[in-house]
Formats: C-alpha cells, sequence, structure tokens
C-alpha cells in the first residue's frame, strides 16, 4: 500500500499554502488510553501542529485530539507531545536535512491503515508571500478555465 493511502481522518490543508512540501513519510503514532477512540470519531485537528526532533527521537507537537465522550477518567491531556515512530535511518536523514535553513516538519494528513494511525509527515520549505500570492493566482486561473470549459460543454 503507497504512503499517505487508508481512511482519511484528518487533514492539514494550510500546510500545503504555507510550505513547498519536498518529501513525505508515513510515522505511526503513540497513543494512550482513549486515543484512538477520539481519532476513529475524527475528533482531530492539525492545523497548528508541527513534528520536532528531540534527542534522536521525532515528536508530534500541537496536535488536538478531544476527549472521548465516554472516557470519563481514562481521558488524555488534548495537546500532549506524543512520539512519532520511524525507522532509524529516516529519522537520521531527517535531522540532517531540518538543520538546513528553512525546513520543517509539517503533519500532512492523519490516516487509518489496517486499524493503525498513522501520520503523513512533510519535509517543507517555508513560503514567501509572494509564493503564496503566485499559487492563489494559478489556482484561480485553473478554476477559470475549467468554468469556462463547463459553459463550452452545454
Amino acid at each position: 500500500m503507497p504512503k499517505g493511502t487508508g481512511k482519511v481522518i484528518g487533514q492539514n490543508k494550510k500546510a500545503y499554502h504555507d510550505y513547498f512540501i519536498e518529501e513525505t513519510y508515513e510515522a505511526g503514532i503513540v497513543l494512550q488510553g482513549t486515543e484512538i477512540k477520539s481519532i476513529r470519531n475524527g475528533r482531530v485537528n492539525l492545523k497548528d501542529s508541527y513534528a520536532r526532533i528531540i534527542n534522536g527521537e521525532v515528536f508530534l507537537m500541537g496536535m488536538h485530539i478531544s476527549p472521548y465522550e465516554q472516557g470519563n477518567r481514562y481521558n488524555h491531556d488534548p495537546l500532549r507531545v506524543r512520539k512519532l515512530l520511524l525507522h532509524n535511518k529516516e529519522i537520521s536523514k531527517l535531522i540532517g536535512q531540518t538543520k538546513e535553513q528553512g525546513y520543517a516538519l509539517v503533519p500532512l494528513k492523519l490516516y487509518l491503515k489496517n486499524g493503525f494511525a498513522k501520520v503523513l509527515i512533510g519535509l517543507g520549505k517555508g513560503k514567501k508571500n509572494y509564493d503564496k500570492r503566485e499559487d492563489l493566482k494559478k489556482k484561480e486561473a485553473k478554476r477559470e478555465i475549467e468554468r469556462a470549459f463547463k459553459e463550452r460543454q452545454r
């Protein structure tokens, strides 16, 4: 199965707007208690999250998983730091690449694959404001072309 396939639970659409994504990696997540039940219910927000490498391990910061309704005292902190599971080769490669100026690890989407929660993280280089405006212009032009083509079909 290729990377990023499975039942998509949450996506970080803003990541593609703010970064040029150069490479992607599939990582497992270390979860506690009722977190997987909340994920299966789709109660996840990746909007302001990012990944960081600390002591040779990759951690996901800022991902919000809402507490499970029936979880009572077994619930977790919604914004806790979660460890990501990657191979040592991938981590050492990421360490070298993130030390370069302007590169960041950004979670792109969260999905279920064979019953396990996976995160697709991307190595991204930050976009400048003029790059973002250029992308919006291209998107708008493509939309106009499709609209005109659709009108001609009628």
